[in-house]
């Protein structure tokens, strides 16, 4: 289990771990703006896990943006993708994904598709995936993009998040990029025992709590995290959870 106690968002930190970098392990367009990025925003944050490190260098987020913001791609700030949506920055997809403390075998179910980026580190990491979006385009979108860069570990689907993906439960761990005003009873029996849940909690418009959920012996210990700002969750009438 990670020690969360010498993580701070607000704070940079410098780790002694070096990962190696070998260009032709991490073969794509723009490596030395993503190395840039993981050296400065990843790993300059206290984040070491390996794995981790690896998918956020392999991926290449340019591909999961429009065209017109493509340069500011590898700049560790979330971006527009339409529909009113946005994408994560790296920095915060990498810190979220390590709370997890992921192992190869784990099944994650993650809530709010968008873009496909957060679900492609997440393949990288782990054996399989479902993600759950309730925009149907950005939904679609998400879906043809992972399986044209061969992510075959890792389902889309159309609907509602809040309450999950029953049929492949229980999961390992639930990672959430939408914001709900409350933990959705749905997703914490979805979670396996000893899994782990990230999401984010409040009201939209207003600084929410980033909060970590392990389930122990059926109940759930709750633990904040730091202050953030995500998009609301959203019900198929467009009304927020």
């Amino acid at each position: 289990m990670k020690s969360l106690k010498n993580i701070s968002w607000l704070l940079v930190f410098f780790s002694v771990f070096t990962p190696k970098f070998s260009p032709a392990q991490y073969p794509g367009e723009r490596k030395s703006e993503r190395e840039a990025l993981v050296r400065t925003y990843i790993i300059g944050k206290g984040i070491n896990d390996p794995a981790v490190i690896s998918a956020m260098l392999k991926v290449e987020r340019h591909l999961f943006v429009p065209s017109e913001i493509k340069p500011f791609a590898y700049h560790d700030q979330p971006l527009p993708i339409g529909e009113e949506q946005t994408i994560s920055q790296p920095s915060l997809v990498a810190f979220m994904t390590d709370l997890l403390d992921l192992k190869k075998t784990d099944k994650v179910l993650e809530i709010g598709t968008g873009s496909g980026y957060q679900a492609a580190i997440l393949g990288e990491i782990v054996d399989s995936v479902f993600s759950v979006e309730i925009n149907e385009n950005l939904g679609l979108n998400a879906q043809k993009l992972l399986k044209k860069l061969g992510y075959n570990n890792i389902q889309v689907k159309i609907g509602d998040g809040y309450i999950g993906w029953a049929e492949h439960a229980p999961f390992n761990a639930i990672l959430v990029t939408c914001a709900p005003s409350d933990v959705p009873k749905p997703l914490q029996d979805q979670l396996a025992e000893g899994g782990r849940m990230v999401i984010p909690v409040g009201e939209k418009d207003k600084v929410q709590e980033l909060v970590l959920l392990r389930k122990h012996k059926g109940k759930l210990k709750q633990e904040t995290i730091l202050p953030v700002r995500f998009v609301p969750m959203l019900k198929e009438n467009g009304r927020r959870y």
